[in-house]
């Protein structure tokens, strides 16, 4: 941790708290509209505790909900914009199967959000992506225009960008107290700092931050399995660099569903993982033993042998991340019930990393009082029982 110093300046137009993917890109947004922003971020950077580190991400069109889907082609246009603005490559054009029984109604929607037709049924997916097979009956959705998101390499541009437009940010710095108010005060390992607005976006951080604020959120940080299993036979499996991400809905044996990444990360490795895992304390997760059961792994070993059967069915590398879960899914954006200039953007679900640029938009829309650019109702602190009556 930097060592405590006071800082040269104390008082900002907005702090951002949490310097992940979402707080970032508030951060660029806010920056952009020349704000004079301050992004604080407890770990010296980079680092891997929280949940936007990592090589890769899907990025997709494909959405089982309309609000996603329709945000989407926004997302895809601010990646090309940060690509443009910082000359780097972050995003490879790879498709997505989409995979599931016949009537999952998950998988038609994400069908519908795509405007295709039809789907490709085992034989027609075999002749397609020979590595992939499909079960009896069972039906994909191809959607082209996915790919993956080089994470680290993202999070590192977005950040760039921000500090070229003016933005400051500090890492090395816990944040110890937020005191709200007309002017919010924020005190930290190294200094206080002040702000009429205050954004928080700490992941798996953000519950015990609010309840600070007199706000209980239905958080849940979730430990996460990221694996990675190598092919039989290097080349044979047709699983490599040129394949595509997949995504299944309404497996049986996978009731939260199961993705997967080409070899990108580690040559000759697909990267697959349930979209599940363990409660943490994300203060506690590297105390987690490695004999800790991972029920998770049987699941995807099972997955590999009856879909995957070129692929090696125990990981060759084991790696974690947090997920900070809602009961829904569904992300949380909106503002304190009670300190309307505090915003809270929170519980992003393992689904979170492809909408980070729309998502800091509207966090910054919110924080400066304007009309949001999408509908907001189903990201509303409301919408869960009981939160309100804790922030009295």
């Amino acid at each position: 941790m930097s060592a405590p110093s006071q800082p040269q300046k104390s008082t900002y137009d907005v702090i951002v708290i949490g310097a992940g993917i979402q707080g970032s890109f508030t951060a660029y947004h806010l920056a952009q509209r020349r704000k004079d922003t301050l992004l604080l971020e407890q770990f010296l950077l980079p680092h891997s505790r929280g949940s936007s580190h990592g090589q890769s991400r899907i990025i997709r069109s494909a959405y089982p909900q309309e609000y996603y889907s329709r945000m989407m082609p926004d997302c895809f246009r601010l990646w090309q914009q940060l690509e443009a603005e910082t000359g780097t490559t972050l995003y490879r054009q790879t498709g997505l199967v989409v995979l599931g029984p016949p009537g999952e109604p998950e998988l038609e929607a994400c069908r519908r959000s795509l405007g295709v037709d039809e789907f490709l049924d085992a034989a027609a997916l075999a002749q397609r992506f020979p590595g992939f097979r499909l079960q009896a009956g069972q039906v994909a959705v191809l959607d082209s225009t996915a790919g993956v998101l080089f994470a680290d390499r993202a999070l590192r541009a977005v950040q760039e960008v921000f500090r070229r437009h003016g933005g400051t940010l500090r890492d090395g710095e816990k944040v110890l107290r937020i005191e709200p108010g007309a002017t919010v005060t924020v005190t930290t390992t190294a200094g206080v700092y002040k702000a009429p607005r205050l954004i928080i976006t700490a992941g798996a951080w953000t519950g015990a931050f609010v309840e600070q604020l007199g706000l209980r959120l239905p958080l849940q940080p979730l430990r996460i399995d990221v694996c990675y299993w190598r092919e039989k036979q290097p080349g044979s499996a047709g699983l490599g660099s040129v394949s595509p991400c997949f995504l299944t809905l309404g497996l049986s044996q996978a009731p939260h569903g199961i993705y997967g990444l080409p070899s990108i990360e580690y040559p000759g490795l697909m990267k697959l993982c349930h979209h599940h895992g363990s409660p943490i304390d994300p203060e506690k997760r590297d105390q987690v033993p490695s004999s800790a059961p991972r029920p998770d792994i049987a699941i995807l070993s099972s997955f590999i042998s009856s879909y995957l059967p070129g692929l090696e069915t125990q990981p060759a590398v084991m790696e974690t991340c947090l997920y900070t879960n809602t009961p829904d899914e569904d992300f949380i954006l909106d503002r304190h019930p009670k300190f309307s200039n505090i915003v809270i953007g929170a519980g992003f679900s393992g689904h979170g990393f492809k909408l980070a640029p729309v998502v800091g938009k509207l966090l910054c829309e919110l924080s400066l009082g304007e009309e949001p650019s999408y509908n907001m109702a189903h990201f509303a602190i409301t919408r869960f029982p009981g939160v309100l009556g804790a922030a009295q």
